[in-house]
């Protein structure tokens, strides 16, 4: 299927949230409902305009499995402890590499983080903390695969497509304490070897 058949199916879902609006657009894939993108406002884009870019021909729709998660983005950013499933979402474009970062994401808790570099070496690519940073940067799915959960070896926050002050945001709503200096405090980190 091309990407332009399958924009020309997608519907999207918008939920006002604490963060700003969040898109969710989703398709039928196989006769299931899937999320193939969840969008966030980032620093001078607003996720609306955002999804009105990429996938202009999509239009407003409701399901009851997608408005279901759209509710569960919802209470997330609202506070609530929600585990999200990946039943749900559209995985079937990844490369095993890519797949193997976004399960390794999936999997951090909610109130806990890692490095890009530990999850490097738990997905067996030692050394390619840049890689799984790539990875990151091109999720799709935030908030459900949170990859707002991964930090630099020096605690500082890195990267997220929201900007720093939502990703700092988000984990604190999670119950992260940060340092005077900005960086994560943990006694800690998920995929870590240290007991």
């Amino acid at each position: 299927m091309s990407f332009i058949q399958i924009q020309q199916t997608n519907k999207k879902i918008i939920r006002r949230t604490p963060i700003g609006p969040v898109v969710v657009i989703w398709s039928v894939i196989n006769q299931k409902p899937l999320v193939v993108s969840i969008l966030l406002s980032r620093p001078g884009l607003s996720s609306e305009a955002q999804a009105d870019n990429l996938f202009a021909k999509s239009g407003k729709s409701s399901c009851m499995e997608i408005d279901a998660l759209a509710d569960s983005i919802t209470a997330c950013l609202e506070g609530a402890p929600v585990q999200f499933s990946l039943d749900i979402v559209d995985l079937s474009s990844f490369t095993k590499f890519q797949k193997s970062v976004l399960l390794a994401q999936y999997a951090i808790p909610r109130g806990s983080v890692s490095t890009y570099g530990l999850i490097a070496s738990h997905v067996g690519v030692p050394g390619g903390a840049r890689a799984v940073g790539n990875v990151m940067a091109c999720n799709p799915f935030p908030i459900i695969i949170p990859c707002h959960r991964t930090v630099l070896s020096n605690f500082s926050l890195g990267g997220f497509g929201g900007g720093a002050a939502m990703k700092r945001a988000l984990l604190e709503k999670e119950g992260i304490v940060f340092d005077e200096a900005g960086k994560v405090i943990c006694n800690r980190l998920q995929y870590s070897q240290k007991k």
